[in-house]
């Protein structure tokens, strides 16, 4: 791991103003705004303060509300690298954390709120739009809701470690340049318990090619037969058009170039829309994330990772997994997120239409299953190390895998790195090799879980006398029993009653041993289809290090785990942001070893950003060598500061309300 102090001189522009006066600008006040989509897009003009229905556009201008005394918490030296700046050069700005609030308008900026719809959570919002966030500009290539618009400490610090956290695993996403908090207060009830407190306003500004989401294209909808709510700018077709014909010629410019004809370049666009959101879930699935939220208006159109709410990592691997406390039914579960990015996809098909025939995008979806299995299958062989060949019983080792994961409750991102201390077979030292085979599975045993974690898991969440009244209800009134509750929901807790009973039991012990015995076996079937790997390699030493160099450079050594943001979140609520902040280059090179989730070892928010030595990440004030390549784009870059009052365009609907 490179560490290295970054000391960089400030440095401004001196200029002539009208009175011939010489006149300083900083690098921000020097960034060459052009706003492309604001001059491509229709825009109402209106300034009208309060949510409102926003008819015939796509932005809105709006008056960002200033902070009371903003303050950086953290920058993100690559992420504004992307914008042509040095965060050394930022933090010694003196009006920096104005400018990156929001608080103050940098020259050439034009602050708007987008206008967006969205399906939550399966039903149709109607009109949304950024109600705690809004876009300060488009930068030259350099290299709505019902609520107060405010994003607080606490969420601020979940946005803007994932963001760049993510960013370090390679998974596509918007990233965050800067963090910044102040000492205006908003009232939020975090837990709903009745008992609101104070907290701090803070801002996140979020940086990406463009903030178009499937739920853009929404505001043309007709009105929904289950909601009965309707797209604002329904009927001005020309609109849509032009949408697509900014998205494409944008950021879609191969695709513009290579299609003369109208619909086929819509098809072709919606291909990629479809393989990029493929791809982007396969990329989810293989480091154990769970976006929480995948509604359409979170969803990209260019297959970025957007809008940080309650997501979460898995600890021990559970398909079922929900990072969101609303999630009542499952819907955005983890093993649901494929399924649900699919059907998000279909309904931006049917937001397209008519420029999208639905029979074309019916064959394209058709084509989103196979893509994504082809993602998926070819991590996770570099998750195990299977570089050599493809073979059709992959898929089956690795279902037997994460089921053993999931039976042993074994942690899903420290077993993986584990698995690159099972070496290849070889023809040397039989005795030596045992013994490291035999070290590989004591440290797998190692990460599954206790028998009172085991019960505590499969504890079912729902009384005994609930559970037998909607199972007596779902055969004598199926359809009250659909109002109330779902089939999977009821499965899931027999399972899980099963489970516990099973664990409870007087065979309990027996039960764990022939578990644990399945996670042995499973090492056993690593080993055999690892003998194929080096059938015919001449250096099986060559190999094995190979294998080993791409498996720690694809399963990650630390992922941002719940406890980490919140050892973070509160140390920085008492003025302590060192969680956040790096404090010295040492620091990351320290802490060595696995960070169990259960076990809450001391690993600070910054170590997440470790797992893989590549480029470099700022915090305040030193550096931290990390991560791969940066978010694709066409050279555009998009501002948004998450969390700077811009509630303008909040829909009837309302809003995130105090989980903000």
């Amino acid at each position: 791991m490179a560490n290295a102090q970054v000391l960089v001189p400030y440095f401004s522009a001196v200029v002539m103003d009208d009175m011939g006066l010489a006149v300083s600008r900083s690098p921000l006040e020097r960034l060459e705004f052009d706003n492309v989509a604001l001059k491509k897009l229709p825009l109402d003009i209106s300034e009208e303060p309060g949510p409102r229905r926003v008819t015939g556009a796509c932005f809105s201008r709006v008056k960002p509300q200033p902070l009371l005394k903003p303050r950086f918490v953290a920058v993100s030296n690559d992420a504004l690298a992307l914008l042509g700046l040095n965060a050394m050069e930022v933090l010694n700005d003196p009006l920096g954390p104005e400018y990156l609030s929001g608080s103050k308008v940098m020259p050439g900026s034009e602050p708007a709120a987008h206008c967006y719809c969205g399906h939550q959570f399966g039903s149709f919002a109607g009109q949304l739009g950024d109600g705690a966030a809004c876009y300060l500009g488009e930068l030259k290539n350099p290299s709505g809701r019902q609520a107060d618009g405010r994003k607080v400490l606490r969420s601020s610090i979940r946005e803007f470690l994932c963001s760049e956290g993510v960013f370090a695993l390679g998974v596509p996403t918007t990233r965050a340049g800067s963090l910044v908090t102040s000492d205006s207060k908003v009232v939020r009830d975090v837990y709903y318990s009745g008992n609101p407190r104070k907290e701090r306003c803070s801002v996140v500004l979020r940086i990406a090619p463009t903030f178009i989401r499937f739920g853009s294209f929404e505001i043309f909808k007709a009105t929904d037969e289950n909601t009965g709510r309707q797209g604002p700018s329904y009927g001005h077709d020309a609109i849509r058009g032009q949408m697509m014909d900014y998205v494409i010629e944008t950021f879609y410019p191969e695709i513009q170039q290579n299609h003369t004809d109208r619909v086929e370049r819509n098809v072709a666009f919606f291909r990629e829309v479809m393989l990029r959101t493929a791809r982007l879930v396969a990329q989810w699935q293989c480091v154990g994330f769970c976006h929480g939220v995948l509604n359409t208006d979170n969803m990209s159109i260019l297959g970025l990772t957007i809008d940080y709410g309650p997501y979460g990592f898995m600890d021990r691997f559970d398909p079922d997994f929900i990072c969101n406390a609303s999630d009542n039914s499952g819907r955005y579960s983890y093993q649901a997120q494929p399924a649900i990015c699919r059907w998000n996809l279909a309904r931006l098909a049917e937001a397209l239409d008519p420029e999208l025939p639905p029979g074309r995008a019916e064959a394209v979806l058709d084509e989103y299953l196979p893509l994504y299995n082809t993602f998926y299958l070819g991590n996770m062989r570099k998750k195990l190390g299977l570089l050599r060949r493809e073979e059709p019983e992959d898929e089956m080792l690795i279902t037997e895998l994460l089921q053993t994961m999931h039976n042993t409750g074994a942690d899903f991102t420290n077993t993986f790195r584990c698995l690159s201390q099972i070496p290849c077979p070889t023809e040397g030292d039989g005795e030596a090799e045992e013994g490291v085979i035999k070290m590989a599975k004591d440290l797998l045993l190692e990460q599954c879980a206790s028998l009172e974690e085991l019960k505590a898991a499969n504890k079912p969440s729902m009384d005994p006398r609930e559970l037998a009244m909607l199972m007596q209800l779902a055969q004598s009134n199926p359809s009250l029993f659909q109002m109330i509750s779902d089939r999977r929901t009821v499965a899931m807790q027999l399972e899980k009653d099963e489970l516990h009973a099973c664990f409870c039991s007087r065979l309990q012990s027996v039960l764990v041993r022939c578990v644990l015995i399945n996670l042995i076996m499973c090492c056993d079937w690593c080993r055999e289809r690892l003998a194929r790997e080096v059938e015919g390699q001449s250096d099986v030493q060559a190999l094995q290090e190979e294998r080993v160099k791409v498996m720690d450079g694809t399963n990650p050594r630390y992922v941002l785990r719940n406890y980490i943001a919140q050892n973070a979140i509160e140390a920085a609520e008492n003025g302590d942001f060192s969680e956040v902040s790096l404090r010295s280059s040492n620091d990351v090179t320290r802490t060595v070893g696995f960070s169990k989730g259960r076990k809450k070892r001391a690993v600070s928010a910054f170590t997440c950003f470790s797992g893989f030595p590549s480029h470099g990440l700022i915090f305040l004030p030193s550096l931290c060598v990390i991560g791969p390549a940066g978010v694709e784009g066409s050279g555009k870059a998009f501002l948004y500061p998450a969390g700077s009052g811009a509630a303008e365009l909040a829909g009837p609907e309302g809003g995130r309300g105090a989980e903000e």
